[in-house]
């Protein structure tokens, strides 16, 4: 919502939410981003935001199929780090069923709600945060607020930058098997 917010309108299209009964209002959201020419293509980026719990399960599934990066979002607070790594685990067995290794896609894990440091709510350093959930990935890490917004950006431009090099290189592999 975020980024929907401060994007300028010729660069984003509609923005679609699905609310759901419970304390998790989205079901999910899907925006469209034009980000302009790279290498002579039209570049649109299509963000999907799904919550973690595992009843989505189904839906993550379904908005995984033709991914090209995915941004993993950890909850900072401390009741919370049983879930996240259960969820990265998740994120990687459905990579899996789809042909994709968590491993290889790209791949940015963003830590969420980093403003409530220092405040009354228990928060993950971001050393534990990284030792559970990127030590063995080593993918880029971003501390963030999805309130605020800070450091989403940062991570919506260092995925969009793995996904641009990761499609360029697979279109230069094609390019090089039809010569």
């Amino acid at each position: 919502q975020y980024i929907f917010a401060e994007m300028g309108e010729d660069t984003k299209g509609k923005m679609v939410s699905i609310d759901t009964r419970g304390d998790r209002t989205l079901f999910f959201d899907f925006l469209s981003l034009n980000l302009g020419k790279i290498r002579g293509f039209d570049v649109r980026v299509q963000l999907y935001t799904v919550p973690g719990q595992v009843h989505y399960d189904a839906t993550r599934k379904l908005v995984l199929k033709g991914v090209d990066g995915v941004v993993f979002v950890a909850d900072s607070l401390k009741v919370q780090r049983k879930k996240n790594i259960e969820s990265l685990i998740n994120l990687a067995k459905n990579l899996a069923e789809k042909g994709i290794s968590i491993r290889t896609v790209p791949l940015v894990i963003q830590y969420n709600k980093r403003d409530l440091d220092g405040t009354d709510s228990e928060i993950l350093p971001v050393e534990i945060l990284e030792k559970d959930l990127n030590s063995m990935l080593k993918v880029p890490s971003f501390s963030a607020s999805a309130l605020k917004g800070g450091g989403v950006f940062e991570t919506l431009r260092e995925i969009s930058k793995l996904v641009v090099k990761d499609v360029s290189r697979k279109i230069m592999l094609v390019d090089q098997q039809l010569k």
